[in-house]
């Protein structure tokens, strides 16, 4: 008898459980498989059709981050795939991580594309990492009106950096901006001096002392200018062909970008605040929708943080005034805990982030007006809570379930009915509620008899039978 294949198999077996063939699930995994590798070609923006001698342009802005080093791994890398002429990253940022910033120069320094790096449009700049960045491109441009350089480590305030740590960073980045200068045939002195003195370079001062190439005010000027000049690729030396090469611009994944986004101070700080309101609604009126788009807003708003100098103290300070806010709900103080919170707020926003202990992190603060909008949106959201519950206060209040009141829970006299025997006490139902009631001579009364209301004892009501009761406490003859 021959063996029997995978194909062979029954399409009906393991205790009667419907399967399908094996060889229809393979179909349909190599089938699943090539529709999530065109997914994701298609995420990362791969143009179909390419066929080289294109110029490759990568918008880069915000804080230097572990999403902004993939993102410009994998489009140099796809570049010299495609065969582009060229990558141009148009570079706009205060700085970042230091450890991505290393994983960027080195993509730079081992690209098989000649990278161009165009500090831009008018008013960018190359501030701490992005000045590392753009020394480690082939060619460095940069447009008017920008500036390049601060780069050196300062000691964090509000953190405490021992000083043989310091000097260790120091020293430490100075090699390795020094190595970058040598590699690409630029000023090593010019770029120790961003480190060490924390000196920054008008675009003008930066071309007089050799440390760019060129000024620039678009992309496409770059690329005029740049035609005919030549890299050093492995060591072999290319000749720019980019006066007349079409420009594909690639910008990151929507998945991409919206991790990025996260690290910028402004939205990081607005999700934390969001955050805290969702979870302070949760708390007064428990629904799990506030509570989980809370936890998710903070969340998200603590992994921007890691991109970010955080300030401990500034943190504290919020937390501190979330404290006051929920006390406000539970202390009459006239406002006061309200307008201590807002003060403790503000106070933290403005100090949530710090001077960077890393060398090329940025130096970067939460914008006033940003405050000002949430701080008016807070003290707008406690002052209409305070109002609600000042006029629940102002309410007349009626106290119920003190033995000694004498006021009747529900009308003398009011019909209901039993829902569990009282034995002298079980359940009734009455003024469309459910009661805890007890018959008023102690004596049992069936499920299902009429009664009325005679009275309370508390929280109990006292009842007697409409109809004689067919069975009683005392026993019958």
């Amino acid at each position: 008898m021959p063996a029997r294949t995978w194909d062979d198999a029954p399409v009906e077996e393991l205790n009667g459980l419907r399967r399908f063939p094996p060889g229809l699930a393979v179909r349909a995994l190599v089938l699943l498989s090539l529709a999530l590798a065109l997914l994701a070609s298609g995420a990362a923006g791969r143009s179909e059709g390419a066929e080289g001698g294109h110029v490759v342009v990568l918008p880069t802005g915000g804080i230097v981050d572990q999403i902004m080093a993939e993102y410009l791994r994998g489009g140099i890398e796809r570049a010299a795939i495609d065969g582009a002429e060229a990558v141009v990253i148009e570079l706009d940022t205060p700085g970042g991580s230091l450890e991505a910033t290393r994983e960027i120069v080195q993509t730079e320094l081992a690209a098989d594309v000649p990278v161009l790096v165009w500090v831009g449009p008018s008013g960018a700049r190359a501030a701490s990492a992005g000045t590392f960045i753009t020394l480690a491109g082939h060619l460095a441009a940069m447009a008017p009106a920008t500036n390049i350089g601060a780069a050196t480590p300062i000691s964090s305030n509000g953190q405490d950096i021992p000083d043989d740590l310091g000097k260790k960073v120091l020293n430490d980045t100075v090699a390795t901006i020094t190595s970058i200068a040598q590699e690409r045939g630029r000023p090593v002195e010019w770029a120790v001096s961003t480190v060490v003195d924390a000196a920054s370079y008008t675009v003008d001062e930066a071309i007089a002392a050799g440390a760019i190439d060129l000024k620039a005010g678009s992309v496409e000027e770059l690329l005029a200018l740049v035609d005919g000049r030549t890299v050093t690729i492995d060591g072999e030396e290319r000749t720019l062909q980019t006066a007349e090469a079409p420009i594909e611009r690639l910008g990151m994944n929507p998945f991409q970008g919206f991790l990025h986004l996260l690290s910028d101070p402004n939205i990081a700080f607005i999700l934390f605040t969001l955050g805290f309101y969702g979870i302070f609604f949760e708390l007064q009126n428990p629904n799990f929708v506030t509570g989980i788009l809370g936890a998710f807003a903070l969340i998200l708003a603590f992994i921007g943080f890691g991109s970010l100098p955080l300030n401990i103290a500034g943190l504290l300070l919020i937390g501190l005034a979330v404290v006051l806010f929920v006390l406000e709900l539970t202390v009459t103080s006239g406002g006061l805990l309200t307008v201590g919170g807002l003060v403790a707020f503000a106070l933290g926003a403005s100090a949530l982030y710090t001077e960077p202990g890393d060398p090329v992190a940025p130096s970067v603060s939460v914008a006033p007006e940003v405050i000002v909008v949430m701080t008016a949106t807070t003290g707008l959201v406690m002052a209409a809570i305070a109002l609600v519950l000042l006029r629940q206060r102002r309410k007349p209040q009626t106290v119920i379930g003190v033995s000694h009141i004498d006021a009747p829970l529900v009308p003398l006299g009011t019909p209901a009915e039993v829902r569990s025997s009282l034995t002298p006490t079980g359940t009734i139902y009455a003024s469309g509620e459910a009661w805890t009631a007890r018959s008023a001579d102690a004596r049992r009364i069936e499920r299902g008899t009429p009664v009325r209301v005679t009275g309370n004892d508390g929280m109990v009501l006292l009842v007697e039978p409409t109809a004689p009761s067919p069975e009683t406490t005392e026993g019958t003859a």
